[in-house]
């Protein structure tokens, strides 16, 4: 749960300041999306609780969450708040889902005078599970971005034409631009964003893997 509710939240602004290069003003705005879906089904997660047996609602929360997620690794370095939309609204809908029942889940089989201590230890493991999540999606993204820039590097210099059209580069730009300084700074900059889009990309499957994957615990639950 943590890596999936921190990695998604350090993932979205990463993107919209590296690749979309928005101000913390405009990141705020679109990121807005999930706060707002998550406080309008506030109470419906509530109800839910009420109704149905934890283990299920914990099931969908994290089913949803990792389609959520799942719905980002396909950006492109031209993505922005329409694109991150609906994956935001699933997001936001599932993340009541994955806070309350589990939260349930640990602590509802505690003796009352353990409870304070075994809510101080499960909201560390949450907040460490994000912590190695973050470190995690470094990892990836710092070490795959390098990678990817490679070959759409050698793609470019090779004369390949879809390539210029991945990266974003202006109509009727040829690779014979290649000589030209100016152009050459430009493309240098459309294929690290391309690249590092890429490589955000790989991050928000892995944890979308992760978090489809925590599923499976749910049958081992009292």
């Amino acid at each position: 749960m943590g890596i999936a509710l921190f990695g998604s939240v350090y993932l979205m602004p990463l993107f919209l300041a590296y690749v979309r290069q928005h101000g913390a003003l405009e990141v705020g705005k679109i990121m807005l999306v999930t706060g707002m879906v998550q406080f309008a089904m506030a109470p419906l997660a509530v109800a839910l609780e009420q109704r149905f047996d934890e283990r299920h609602l914990t099931a969908l929360g994290f089913l949803l969450f990792g389609v959520g997620l799942a719905m980002s690794c396909v950006q492109t370095n031209a993505s922005d708040y329409d694109e991150m939309f609906w994956p935001q609204v699933v997001r936001g809908a599932a993340m009541m889902l994955c806070i309350l029942p589990p939260t349930r889940l640990a602590l509802g089989q505690i003796a009352k005078a353990s409870v304070a201590d075994a809510s101080g230890l499960f909201n560390m493991m949450r907040n460490l599970g994000g912590a190695i999540g973050i470190a995690i999606i470094d990892t990836v993204v710092y070490t795959q971005a390098p990678v990817y820039a490679k070959k759409l590097s050698e793609r470019v210099a090779a004369g390949d034409l879809d390539v210029l059209k991945t990266i974003g580069a202006p109509p009727g730009m040829s690779p014979g631009a290649l000589l030209d300084p100016g152009s050459q700074a430009m493309l240098r900059s459309l294929i690290d964003r391309t690249a590092f889009t890429d490589a955000i990309n790989d991050a928000w499957a892995l944890i979308a893997v992760v978090t489809l994957l925590a599923i499976a615990c749910v049958p081992l639950t009292r």
